[in-house]
């Protein structure tokens, strides 16, 4: 598929001195607000008491600041093990109300990417953002052909805002390294960096809508929308634009229609995983929307497509199979191709509630539900306290980078289905999503879908 250049300007962007140095200092004003928290109740009380006020001051820190600074914290409460409950418990509580850009901003954003006669390659523009977030907005207008459109417009300067923040981000994990004691998160920033990188390139997100159309034909249930190539450039994404309900709107729907939902979102998310490696990693609800009466889903925002080496994929199938077993050696084994290297046997035994937790609906072999008698919003909450419980006497454990958003989107996923309510047979999903899986056959599709999309990926190990 080919691209176009990116804008002029676009390499020079991140290293925009005055950009990055701006946004330092922006930040980091509110940043040393939390860290003057963190000095004071070190010294006013115990453990529980600091822990407190110093998630409460970094939410009140975070809360004055706009743009991917934002965007990391709203993510990092969505990791499993990122960050103690207490801490994502207040950065959940964040909200992203980012007020959309006027029209005398879009007219330059738009002519800055498409030239001065840019309004002329549509039939009609819409003047007010349909939707607005940390890093651009979205426009509806119309093709030249008729066509419906999205159009995702980048905000400017956002590639020197993610460098300074991805700084700020580091300062905010040293913070709250005295008070982890289980979890070593060394990995987080580095893979929270790579993947905001990646969000802020169009052309791969371009890429990526082209390989997801490929690897979900087989289910033709599932919608991707389709790019139009000759509009979009590194900051500007056009796109057919795709009409659909929220899926809460189907909470209270017959369940056979939520079991329908539920199933097409397991393929949405298993399907490309078992056949190229690859998963859509922001498991926000708004990334979904349900058409054709629950008949239908369609996959939206492919700005967080995190790619998994080989070894990493067959970690998953193995642990499934060790976990199935019982065999504690083929566990062991399935860690350590996760990147867990030289697990104690009290650390692995932690690991293992929750793997227990994420495999449980896999390893049961009838129709119920995701997690029951669990709520969504407490989905994996009370393992993720034991397995902290446990680790502070056999750990700290270094949580491998591509278990980050593996994790959270399995989280996002299960979620999900408890939202719906759905009742199905995850065993035999699962099972015929791995039908005759091997390392050697994953490794040659990945390699053919990643080719035929324009896509390249080097494992970091």
């Amino acid at each position: 598929m080919s691209d176009k250049a990116s804008s002029p300007g676009d390499d020079a962007e991140r290293n925009r001195l005055s950009g990055r140095i701006a946004r330092v200092a922006q930040v980091g004003a509110n940043m040393s607000g939390a860290a003057v928290a963190f000095g004071v109740s070190r010294l006013m009380g115990g453990a529980e008491t600091s822990d407190a006020r110093v998630a409460a001051a970094l939410r009140d820190a975070l809360g004055r600041t706009k743009g991917p600074l934002m965007k990391v914290a709203q993510l990092l409460a969505t990791i499993p093990d990122a960050l103690p409950e207490q801490y994502a418990a207040e950065l959940r509580a964040l909200q992203s109300n980012a007020p959309a850009m006027g029209w005398p901003f879009v007219q330059r954003r738009m002519r800055a990417e498409l030239g001065a006669d840019w309004q002329s390659r549509f039939a009609d523009f819409g003047r007010e953002a349909v939707a607005a977030a940390s890093l651009g907005q979205v426009h509806a207008a119309t093709a030249r052909d008729g066509r419906r459109l999205a159009v995702k417009l980048q905000y400017p300067d956002m590639a020197s805002a993610v460098e300074a923040d991805l700084g700020q981000l580091r300062n905010l994990m040293g913070l709250l390294r005295s008070v982890q004691g289980a979890i070593d998160p060394s990995e987080v920033v580095p893979e929270i960096g790579a993947r905001l990188r990646e969000e802020l390139d169009y052309a791969r997100e371009r890429r990526a809508m082209a390989l997801y159309r490929d690897l979900l034909s087989v289910h033709p249930e599932i919608v991707v929308p389709e790019t139009l190539d000759a509009l979009s450039t590194g900051r500007l994404l056009v796109m057919t634009w795709v009409d659909g309900q929220p899926i809460l709107d189907f909470r209270d729907a017959p369940q056979a229609v939520r079991n329908t939902i539920a199933v097409n979102l397991f393929h949405a998310w298993w399907t490309p995983m078992m056949t190229a490696g690859v998963i859509h990693g922001d498991p926000h609800l708004g990334n979904y929307s349900v058409r054709d009466g629950g008949a239908g889903l369609n996959l939206l925002d492919f700005g967080c497509i995190r790619i998994f080496p080989v070894r990493f994929v067959a970690g998953v199938v193995q642990l499934y199979r060790a976990l199935d077993a019982d065999d504690r050696e083929a566990q062991r084994a399935a860690y350590a191709r996760w990147g867990f290297d030289s697990l104690s046997d009290g650390a692995m035994d932690a690991l293992n509630v929750w793997a227990r937790f994420i495999y449980g609906p896999l390893l049961d072999d009838r129709v119920r539900t995701v997690a029951d008698g669990v709520a969504p919003s407490e989905y994996g909450r009370r393992e993720v306290f034991e397995v902290r419980r446990r680790l502070k006497q056999h750990g700290p454990v270094r949580i491998p980078r591509e278990f980050i958003f593996m994790d959270r989107a399995a989280i996002g996923l299960g979620a999900a289905f408890l939202h719906l309510k759905a009742e199905l047979n995850f065993r035999r999903l699962f099972e015929e999503s791995i039908a005759g899986f091997t390392e050697d056959t994953l490794s040659a599709r990945q390699a053919r879908a990643l080719d035929q999309a324009g896509l390249t990926f080097t494992d970091p190990a």
